[in-house]
């Protein structure tokens, strides 16, 4: 057992996000994703899954661990639902997390559906969360530990 770590964190997610780098972006999605044909181009290859975990749940365990990338304007970009006014409930939940890892309001970007599965396929690592609702699908970008982070820390 380790301290401090978000149960949801099994030990290959642990292990995956360490190995990623700065840029490097992990596609959290839902259960409908075709997350194991779009993982096999991945860097990790396979999908880690995480059945018992909402989309939000799962993203919250990550951003537990890692930084968001503060190079680049969207370090989460969320799946468009297909009509661009609807603003589905799983992504305000999305949102909250990231506004809550952040300590700020920090808007996620938008992908077209189609152009999502193209950059989740070349994304690190493609987890696979049991989120039931439509849209439950965003790529994180992972930053930086900046030098005073990494000594308090």
């Amino acid at each position: 057992m380790l301290q401090n770590i978000d149960p949801l964190i099994t030990p290959e997610l642990l292990y995956v996000l360490a190995a990623m780098g700065h840029g490097d972006e992990v596609a959290i999605v839902d259960a409908n994703f075709p997350a194991y044909r779009v993982a096999k181009t991945t860097c990790h290859g396979r999908p880690v899954p995480l059945p018992g975990a909402t989309a939000p749940a799962a993203l919250r365990a990550a951003l537990s661990l890692l930084p968001l990338d503060d190079f680049v304007e969207f370090p989460v970009r969320a799946m468009a639902p297909d009509n661009p006014a609807e603003r589905p409930a799983v992504q305000a939940e999305l949102q909250a997390e990231v506004d809550a890892a952040a300590r700020r309001h920090w808007p996620m970007g938008a992908i077209e559906r189609f152009s999502f599965y193209d950059l989740a396929s070349h994304s690190f690592v493609v987890v696979h969360s049991g989120e039931g609702r439509h849209w439950g699908n965003v790529l994180v970008a992972k930053g930086v530990l900046r030098a005073e982070v990494a000594r308090s820390g």
